[in-house]
């Protein structure tokens, strides 16, 4: 009875606390700092998402109001629109290939780059600055290096003995090619890398250390204890990567506007296109749908997929 009436007393005091002067006034202060983000997520994020999924079972063109035609947009999307698969399959190819090649280059920087040898902090600053170069900047660059008649690189190739050098940009076989080394000059040294040394410095020595006794050479320490230990920041720099794969527009759009002969039609443009030029916000609308579905999906698989092969230490 003696410990029933103290928990009671307890459950008083607690109360009395909850709803004292001084913990309502920390909570209304507490809500006041978070009303910007409310407002912000509400009001940018949740109702424009909502419009949008009401919109993309519509025929609107801003000008005129929207008039409900159920799923026809999506009937359109997968029987009628003959460049909606093409820019899917582009799409898909440009990340299947990037994010691979940018995940695992990153991951190479990052061990190189966490040696430790003298002048490794202005290493890592060189390998970082392209990623802080802007995008259109870095496009304008790309497309004076990789000119077909004037560039640099065909240039050197045609010094080298190569007579037909690539077109790049203007060639519908290396249009993509070029998008994704572009993209690997701008992010293998940036976020990506910075992330690896963050899970590379969280990896303890002691570790290292008991495979060298046990006789184990770099190579072998960076495939037994390295890799598994960064699984977890693979799986994360991969998960971003194919998010921000999928959505890739604006380098393709400054480079080639989706050319030549819509080589780099990718969906990104595909849904601005038609939102922006064509003025078909409707079924923009249901295309922006169908790929957040495709990017979620696509995620909540990785998920999946990541417990059988990510180690988190100390588990």
């Amino acid at each position: 009875m003696t410990t029933l009436a103290q928990e009671q007393q307890g459950q008083v005091v607690a109360a009395r606390r909850r709803w004292s002067p001084a913990r309502r006034r920390e909570n209304f202060y507490g809500y006041l700092f978070l009303t910007p983000w409310l407002l912000g997520f509400f009001g940018l994020f949740v109702g424009p998402g909502l419009a949008s999924l009401y919109l993309s079972f519509t025929k609107y063109d801003v000008l005129t109001a929207p008039q409900w035609i159920g799923v026809d947009n999506y009937v359109r999307m997968f029987t009628r629109d003959d460049l909606f698969w093409p820019s899917l399959w582009r799409t898909f190819y440009f990340a299947g290939v990037g994010v691979p090649l940018g995940v695992i280059g990153s991951m190479i920087l990052a061990i190189l780059l966490n040696m430790k040898i003298r002048g490794v902090a202005f290493y890592r600053t060189l390998y970082f600055m392209p990623s802080l170069v802007p995008l259109v900047a870095s496009v304008v660059l790309w497309k004076w290096l990789l000119d077909t008649d004037f560039g640099v690189v065909n240039q050197l190739l045609r010094e080298m003995g190569v007579s037909n050098p690539p077109g790049w940009f203007s060639d519908r076989r290396w249009a993509i090619p070029s998008l994704i080394s572009l993209r690997l000059w701008a992010g293998i040294g940036g976020t990506q890398m910075i992330i690896f040394l963050a899970g590379l410095q969280g990896i303890p020595d002691s570790l290292y250390d008991a495979a060298s006794i046990d006789g184990a050479n770099a190579l072998q320490r960076i495939r037994h204890v390295t890799i598994p230990l960064l699984t977890p920041t693979i799986f994360f720099n991969t998960v971003l990567g194919i998010i921000g794969a999928l959505q890739t527009f604006a380098a393709a759009f400054v480079a080639t506007e989706g050319g030549p002969g819509f080589a780099t039609w990718f969906l990104a443009l595909h849904i601005w296109k038609h939102a922006f030029d064509y003025w078909n916000m409707g079924y923009a609308a249901a295309l922006a749908w169908f790929f957040a579905i495709v990017i979620v999906a696509l995620t909540i698989i990785q998920m999946n997929l990541s417990k059988r092969w990510v180690f988190y230490y100390g588990e």
